[in-house]
């Protein structure tokens, strides 16, 4: 007896003499013979391991290059490691949390890490503040003023850190700065006092800063539909407002980034301390960790110390940013 037919087509009179058909597909038939994937069905997802063999050079390289030097890092900072033990004259000496108890009793490193806190979170605010700023202003100027702005912004940025912090130290010379002179100041020293040292340096941090703030923004910015500002400025929104309450959210992303990375930037800030207050300023008053972390490492030869303020930067900094991620996450922000 031959099968059944897969397809069984069925002709009916309906109303007015027109005939429908009615196709019935017979019951138990997933898909159609020959093997073929069946109408709608969504692919099959690649295997599991498939991206990871894309991954593979770049994680080979980030292992190099990160992986281990942080693991020769910690394990420095739980042994006895001065220059008697880099020149064989004394065995090294394992200590265990014996590094970190004595950093931690030292008054001068809390002192430090005050100092670091409130010197970065006062860069991060002030980049931030400048890049934003300067974003929008690009989508307020002209073609030509937007090109000068950017191209005088990349400068700043591609200026290397050792390079821009000495012209700094001669436009806020005391003899021959052009500062003094404008304002009247006449030998004053900004590097001498504690306070005034700290702000020069955080305006040259700022300078190198703020153009990755302000071309991620910006471009941010211009992928905002127009027609979303357009409402918001017929409503009679003011521009402060506009970036409150609607450009704020949109680039709520982008500004996770950027915060991100400025805290990282400015809570490990070395060259622009250590050239502009040569070395930490007068009896240290502007030290930041890792300034304080050569000095102890390099200047005072007690390496282990200096690897063990590098793994308390490392964790404070993997703290922070966790942190500020679960704040974000707790709000709903898809990231």
């Amino acid at each position: 007896m031959p099968s059944a037919p897969l397809v069984e087509p069925k002709a009916t009179e309906g109303a007015g003499g027109a005939a429908r058909r009615r196709v019935r597909i017979r019951r138990g038939s997933s898909r159609p013979s020959g093997g073929s994937r069946a109408f709608g069905t969504a692919p099959r997802p690649h295997g599991g391991a498939t991206p990871w063999l894309y991954l593979a050079p770049a994680l080979v390289v980030l292992g190099g290059l990160l992986v281990h030097p942080l693991y020769q890092l910690g394990l420095i900072s739980l042994f006895e490691y001065t220059q008697a033990q880099v020149s064989g004259g004394a065995p090294t000496a394992f200590r265990g949390v014996g590094n970190y108890a004595e950093l931690f009793g030292d008054p001068e490193f809390w002192q430090v890490l005050l100092a670091t806190v409130v010197f970065a979170a006062a860069c991060v605010v002030s980049t931030l503040a400048v890049g934003c700023a300067l974003a929008v202003l690009l989508t307020r100027v002209r073609a030509v003023p937007r090109l000068a702005l950017m191209l005088a912004a990349l400068g700043a940025w591609a200026t290397p850190a050792i390079t821009g912090s000495t012209v700094w130290l001669l436009l806020f010379d005391p003899d021959f700065g052009p500062v003094n002179r404008v304002l009247g100041l006449g030998d004053h020293s900004w590097t001498y006092g504690r306070y005034s040292a700290f702000f020069l340096v955080l305006l040259e941090v700022v300078w190198c800063s703020f153009p990755f703030v302000m071309v991620t923004v910006y471009a941010g910015i211009r992928a905002v539909p127009a027609e979303v500002l357009e409402a918001a400025a017929l409503d009679g929104a003011s521009q402060w407002r506009i970036w409150r309450s609607i450009l704020a959210p949109m680039l709520r992303p982008i500004l996770v980034v950027v915060t991100i990375q400025s805290i990282i930037w400015d809570f490990k800030v070395f060259t622009q301390i250590y050239v502009m207050t040569g070395g930490g300023g007068i009896a240290g008053q502007n030290l930041v960790l890792n300034v304080y972390a050569y000095q102890k490492a390099f200047a005072s030869s007690q390496y282990s110390l200096g690897s063990a303020i590098g793994v308390v930067m490392l964790v404070i900094l993997l703290a922070i940013t966790l942190v500020y991620l679960r704040l974000l996450r707790r709000q709903g922000e898809e990231l």
